[in-house]
């Protein structure tokens, strides 16, 4: 994650180049009347924003616009009107490709995508919007393989883990087989930690100076990027050798849809990188966000390992989870999506104005950006009572109105892998509770709100082995 001390060196050796990016903004903006309420200061927002933390930086400008029900801000270097509460975050969401449409910071295209063309008529992407992660049975065919990963990483744990650390881990060996079917502990170990710098730099500043999270993230991007380009070449040499006229994963899928160039060769890199990135930070954000909660509230615990016991008892000592079995982990369920309340995997995404639009008395002209985030809702008492209070009730029945609730985004963008995050948490949950009593390290370690809540030191816990 950034710095702030990398970050106040660039706005000090850069005063000029901010005041004419400010300049440029404010000019190509469009319409600038009757724009919502709020600083579109892009030094004092961004500024703001890196010292206070998300969590703050919105809680303040929410609680201040609140009669307005959207603010004008400045983020990530991109000046943009956050839409707020439950009504916002519908408008937003349903009014996608008819007036707003979705777009992506700078910093990610470049650091993550920079050969990426979406308009390629034989797009990569095409085989992804059929390669359905939420689908029943391609979740059935993965859960053993979820299973089996966490009993590994279990197996010999250290007497203090860091959750963090063991939650990345987790996430990206089951992302990496699932878009490659490889899984190889020295690739892995290779790429974990370009790809942790990656994640960080793509909602970083774009300022690509040494020291910065963009700097680094650009440098591991064409570290992955490379590694990912040796494959694409093993893997046409496979498919050639084997003639394999269908490909066994989205990898060789992908591959086959265009003979040998190396344009789209590059492009599916690209694809598979993002995908990697995508996969793993959601699912390992919201693990941590889980464990963290599980690990300090004993009475939480208690509940789960008494459900996952029942599941526990009803296998055979080396008979992996079943589709059924994690059917059957309601409580656990409602403690995770608790913990993704409080603490969400990401905390918005943008949009950008299709057509000027008129809401809640305010114009938001074409080409201008919008913002959402679940803080506006998630920390909303008027949704969630005593929003600070950790509790698992508030999903049960029909759960929070809708519109409220949105780890995963919503509407027609609502995250594709939202059901895989699911099973991946509740499988790791299961083996880690069945196996050990958790205990932090730190009692009280802090939450630290930067591009999202992460603990400050990374969740170092004790793991006690149960009596047998």
């Amino acid at each position: 994650m950034e710095s702030f001390m990398p970050y106040l060196l660039c706005l000090l050796l850069l005063p000029l180049s901010l005041y004419l990016i400010s300049f440029l903004h404010k000019k190509g903006a469009g319409d600038r009347k009757n724009l919502p309420p709020g600083s579109n200061s892009w030094l004092r927002e961004n500024l703001a924003f890196n010292l206070i933390g998300c969590q703050r930086f919105f809680k303040h400008r929410i609680q201040k616009h609140s009669a307005a029900q959207i603010f004008k801000t400045s983020i990530f270097g991109q000046e943009a009107a956050v839409f707020c509460g439950a009504q916002g975050n519908k408008f937003v969401f349903t009014n996608e490709n008819k007036l707003v449409s979705s777009w992506f910071t700078p910093s990610l295209w470049k650091a993550l995508l920079p050969v990426f063309a979406a308009n390629n008529d034989k797009n990569p992407a095409a085989i992804f919007r059929n390669y359905d992660l939420g689908k029943p049975d391609a979740l059935r065919q993965y859960i053993p393989v979820m299973d089996a990963a966490a009993r590994r990483l279990l197996a010999r744990p250290d007497s203090v883990v860091k959750m963090v650390s063991l939650s990345k881990k987790y996430s990206f060996e089951l992302a990496f087989k699932l878009f490659t079917d490889v899984v190889a502990p020295e690739l892995l170990e290779k790429l974990m930690e370009p790809i942790s710098v990656l994640s960080a730099g793509m909602v970083a500043m774009p300022i690509n100076l040494p020291g910065t999270a963009f700097s680094r993230a650009v440098r591991a991007g064409k570290v992955v990027r490379s590694e990912l380009m040796r494959m694409v070449k093993e893997r046409r040499k496979e498919l050639r050798e084997k003639g394999q006229g269908e490909g066994r994963d989205m990898f060789s899928k992908m591959l086959l849809l265009s003979d040998e160039d190396e344009g789209y060769d590059a492009m599916v890199a690209n694809f598979i990188l993002a995908l990697l990135v995508a996969s793993y930070d959601s699912t390992a954000s919201g693990l941590t966000a889980v464990l963290y909660f599980l690990s300090g509230l004993p009475h939480i615990y208690e509940q789960v390992l008494r459900e996952q016991m029942e599941i526990a008892k009803s296998k055979g000592p080396d008979e992996l989870l079943t589709w059924e079995d994690v059917e059957k982990m309601k409580y656990s369920w409602n403690v995770a999506r608790e913990s993704l309340r409080l603490l969400p995997p990401a905390i918005g995404g943008f949009k950008e104005a299709i057509t000027d639009f008129t809401y809640a008395g305010y114009t938001i002209p074409k080409g201008y950006k919008m913002y959402w985030t679940p803080y506006s809702s998630h920390m909303n008492p008027d949704y969630f009572p005593e929003p600070e209070k950790f509790d698992p009730s508030r999903f049960e029945g029909s759960g929070p109105p809708p519109y409220t609730y949105i780890p995963f985004a919503g509407g027609p963008r609502m995250c594709p892998g939202k059901d895989y995050a699911k099973v991946a948490i509740l499988v790791f949950m299961h083996n880690l509770v069945t196996r050990f009593r958790l205990e932090k390290a730190i009692p009280n370690e802090k939450i630290m709100f930067h591009a999202r809540g992460m603990p400050a030191c990374g969740l170092p816990v004790h793991l006690h082995s149960h009596p047998n």
